[in-house]
């Protein structure tokens, strides 16, 4: 008999739910780890960044408050502190991981997980054996090879923590952790200078998105660069670092204290396999069918080491999704309407198709949109420009999408993400009463736009 039924290695979102999971199920599990459980989400990655987000938008609040009646006085942000309190967010809740490990009887494994034969983990040179291994490794930033890119810190360091706010800083890539430190350090007061490769920033959004965001942030003072090809990164003489880039043909450079690299990530697979142990590989990816199998019989994998989309919770969906097919279960959640949030001021989050993908896909569609100006909770806030859209398949009113840049949007989407998974119409979801006020209404009014345009 094995050792274990599954062993999964790595604890992030996608190794830990699975593993959870499978005990729930009545699984002997194990689960390895070589760094903190929780993985880059909960250590080096969403929550740290998202305690500190709200750092400083308790700063930034502050500073505001004369339009609200409130006098704060001179606001000062002790960068010390909030990195302490950043840490007791994420001890607290590593704290609570392992401890459900130990009520589940999950064993936690410490070390670095080898697969060294079909069914055998090898960890720091200790042999376990099981019915079925999981891969759950994550992602690491990426580093491409530019001159001089060694100088630039990645998030990972970003996050470790700093004795003190850099004087200025320059972030090579405007994708969603690009833009998510551009909003954090834009609100503690550090000029910022975004260079995006493609020709606007967040280049998977929806446009609109895309264009309100850089014209918000413009406003609060990021200089963002579209469109530009960084080229070298180099030290000048009095200690600023210079990135050189080329936009529209034209030779640039950005000065800043710091240089942040946010290029993306790319699967983590440093010594997974033993000599002789190969997998299916696709450009550093480990390759899966739609059942998460890998090449290797009796190994999956899941989350971000499949890099097919590298989120949290599709890395835990992943995950739960395996050990609920080992348990001969069928899996609850629908993986193919995958909600992403980006925490900038004001939030942004999508689901489904956009009308412009919708429509290269040979599909007619209609589209329900309001702005957020009028919508009690917003004006109250005073928030920024928003809106919500909802894409709908103009024969069937089924809808296929929806995008919204609100404040509470990454809150909001998840009932338009149930939408699209059960193939809802606007008639349906304006049977819901929405109370008041709520920045939630501002759903029912898109929804009864969508009805407007639909011709229902």
């Amino acid at each position: 008999m094995s050792d274990y039924q599954l062993i999964v290695i790595g604890a992030g979102p996608g190794g830990y739910t699975a593993a959870l999971r499978a005990a729930k199920l009545g699984r002997r599990t194990a689960i390895v780890e070589r760094r903190e459980v929780g993985g880059t989400c909960l250590n080096r990655g969403c929550i740290p960044t998202k305690a500190l987000l709200h750092a400083a938008e308790i700063a930034q609040a502050a500073r505001e408050g004369g339009r609200f009646g409130v006098e704060a006085g001179e606001v000062r942000v002790d960068l010390a502190a909030a990195y302490r309190r950043k840490n007791e967010v994420v001890e607290q809740l590593r704290r609570g991981i392992e401890g459900l490990f130990q009520q589940k009887k999950v064993d936690l494994i410490r070390g670095t997980g080898t697969i060294t034969a079909p069914g055998t983990v090898s960890v720091d040179g200790t042999a376990y054996t099981a019915d079925h291994i999981l891969i759950a490794t994550g992602s690491v930033p990426a580093r491409p090879p530019i001159p001089g890119l060694e100088l630039a810190v990645t998030s990972d360091e970003l996050l470790a923590g700093q004795e003190k706010l850099p004087a200025s800083l320059v972030i090579i890539g405007g994708g969603v952790i690009g833009m998510e430190f551009a909003s954090l350090y834009c609100a503690l007061g550090v000029p910022v200078t975004v260079l995006e490769a493609m020709d606007r920033i967040l280049p998977n959004q929806d446009r609109e998105i895309c264009q309100n965001l850089a014209m918000i942030l413009k406003k609060r003072g990021v200089s963002i660069a579209a469109g530009a090809m960084v080229s070298a990164v180099e030290r000048r003489a009095d200690g600023q670092l210079a990135v050189r880039y080329t936009c529209k043909g034209q030779e640039g450079e950005a000065v800043g204290e710091t240089v942040l690299c946010a290029i993306g990530r790319r699967p983590n697979t440093e010594g997974l396999l033993g000599e002789g142990v190969a997998l299916e590989m696709e450009r550093g990816r480990i390759v899966t069918d739609q059942l998460g199998r890998t090449s290797l019989p009796g190994v999956s994998a899941a989350g971000d080491v499949t890099a097919r989309v590298q989120l949290a919770h599709v890395a835990a969906a992943q995950g739960a999704a395996c050990a609920q097919r080992l348990a001969g279960e069928t899996p609850l959640t629908d993986l193919s309407a995958i909600p992403s949030c980006i925490y900038t001021s004001p939030e942004i989050a999508a689901v489904g198709l956009t009308a412009d993908e919708a429509k290269a896909a040979g599909r007619g569609v209609k589209v329900g949109k309001y702005v957020m100006f009028s919508n009690g909770k917003t004006v109250i806030a005073d928030g920024q420009r928003g809106f919500i859209k909802i894409v709908a398949d103009s024969g069937s009113g089924v809808i296929l999408g929806a995008q919204l840049m609100c404040e509470r949007a990454t809150d909001m989407v998840s009932q338009l993400t149930a939408a699209v998974v059960n193939g809802l119409t606007a008639d349906q979801l304006l049977r819901v009463m929405r109370p008041h006020p709520t920045f939630d209404e501002g759903i029912g009014e898109a929804l009864e736009d969508l009805k407007e345009k639909l011709g229902r």
